[in-house]
């Protein structure tokens, strides 16, 4: 961090401040008041915090606000004069973010203050019109009253929000994460409904937004249980995605679809069916990450049926198209070889060595260590917990599995805890022993199972 960086910052602090007509001291006294209000009063005098709010700002040698004022900063200007919560681009908030940035502050800490204001808005009901911003707000309204007014600026800003909610997956509970998206899926689906009066040029990126929001109220709606309507979230999404004319954007539905299917349909042949769509699709797309998942989900698929040939081959081209991945691939993904490794884990945990499965898990769930990652680091822990009761570990793999459930608590993901019954059940020939009744304890008081 240069000092050219945090005179950025600080003078990014100063003009927030101004906005609000807010002096030093004004500052100071809004500051007190916040903390008193979020039940954590400060020990500090009025003067005190007016000298802090002084030297964040100075134009010589500013500093970072410590991690408790940040947190104030950010109630303080997430909230504007109305009362309403607004997180979305352009956002003071958003701003105090980036002012942060400059003065040094680590993205882990920016993404715990942006997950701790999200939680907040949960808490408000407000939700996804905080993401949104408040020029979105507007613009959606008026769009729902007359589709013909909407412009690129509005599908930005929507789309802004679904990757906001979606980044929130691991770190806000799926039931919040639900509650924050139906706003923006009810209105695709009113926008859809009037699809004649959008404007032709704006068409397909309508329906792309829709698409991604109905995938991810889809698997939001199959981690709360609620399969019924995870399947016509599904549904809506695969119409959707078929509109646009990009075969991978219809495969990465597909791909979503066959993980959840695969967890809340028997038998194997429902997520296979949805997996080789995916393939097909991905395959005549453009994207080369989307290829490599897709290639990926089939190997794991045929490794669960038992067909090792065609899963060691899936594999081999999950990992062809991953070695092509560059820049320019329309599909912005999370995929990466850590999650591919995971894969490699599963093929080896059903048709190969026990050993060599749990060695690809360790590697994945090692690599996997962004907030973002945290219920697919707990799914992949969990395999490698039944690769050691594989290789006649028991204990070794209890000790695996509390971790794995303090994570799947946090966000009360279905998989994982799917994932956590299917290793209990192989502990059986040990539940005589105190580290099962301890684990038994751990599900129940946990995840109540």
């Amino acid at each position: 961090m240069t000092a050219h960086d945090r005179l950025v910052g600080a003078a990014t602090l100063h003009r927030l401040r101004q906005c609000r007509g807010l002096s030093l001291r004004g500052t100071a006294r809004a500051l007190v008041k916040t903390a008193s209000r979020l039940g954590q009063p400060l020990d500090a005098s009025v003067e005190s915090v007016q000298r802090s709010v002084a030297r964040w700002e100075s134009a010589k040698t500013p500093v970072l606000p410590a991690e408790r004022y940040q947190l104030l900063l950010a109630h303080l200007y997430a909230r504007g004069a109305d009362g309403q919560m607004t997180l979305g681009p352009g956002s003071d908030f958003s701003e105090l973010l980036d002012a942060f940035a400059y003065l040094g502050e680590s993205e882990p800490r920016l993404a715990e203050l942006r997950t701790i204001l999200v939680r907040t808005t949960t808490d408000a009901g407000d939700g996804l019109l905080a993401l949104l911003g408040a020029n979105a707000q507007v613009a959606l309204a008026d769009a729902l009253t007359d589709p013909s007014r909407i412009d690129e600026a509005l599908l930005v800003s929507m789309r802004g929000a679904v990757r906001e909610v979606n980044g929130q997956v691991s770190s806000v509970p799926f039931v919040r994460l639900q509650l924050m998206l139906a706003p923006l899926v009810e209105s695709c689906r009113r926008l859809l409904d009037v699809d004649e009066s959008v404007p032709e040029p704006f068409k397909p990126g309508l329906q792309a937004v829709a698409a991604q929001a109905f995938t991810l109220a889809g698997r939001f709606a199959f981690e709360t249980r609620d399969d019924e309507a995870s399947r016509a979230f599904y549904a809506a999404a695969t119409q959707s995605a078929g509109q646009i004319g990009d075969p991978w954007r219809r495969a990465t539905v597909h791909m979503s679809h066959a993980l959840v299917t695969l967890y809340s349909t028997p038998g194997l042949e429902p997520a296979k069916a949805l997996v080789d769509a995916a393939v097909r699709d991905a395959r005549a797309g453009e994207s080369v990450t989307v290829r490599a998942r897709a290639h990926a989900l089939q190997a794991e698929i045929a490794a669960r049926a038992g067909a090792e040939k065609h899963a060691r081959a899936a594999l081999a081209l999950a990992w062809f198209d991953m070695e092509r991945q560059g820049d320019g691939d329309p599909a912005p993904s999370s995929f990466s070889p850590a999650h591919l490794r995971g894969f490699e884990g599963v093929t080896a945990l059903y048709v190969g060595d026990a050993a060599d499965a749990h060695d690809y898990f360790a590697g994945s769930a090692a690599s996997l260590d962004a907030p973002r990652e945290r219920v697919q680091r707990a799914i992949v822990s969990t395999d490698q917990a039944l690769a050691r009761i594989r290789l006649d570990a028991p204990e070794a793999a209890t000790a695996l599995l509390h971790e794995c459930v303090d994570a799947a608590s946090v966000t009360g993901g279905r998989v994982a805890a799917i994932r956590l019954r299917d290793a209990r059940r192989k502990l059986r020939p040990w539940r005589h022993e105190d580290f099962v009744a301890d684990l038994d304890d751990h599900l129940i008081e946990s995840l109540g199972a």
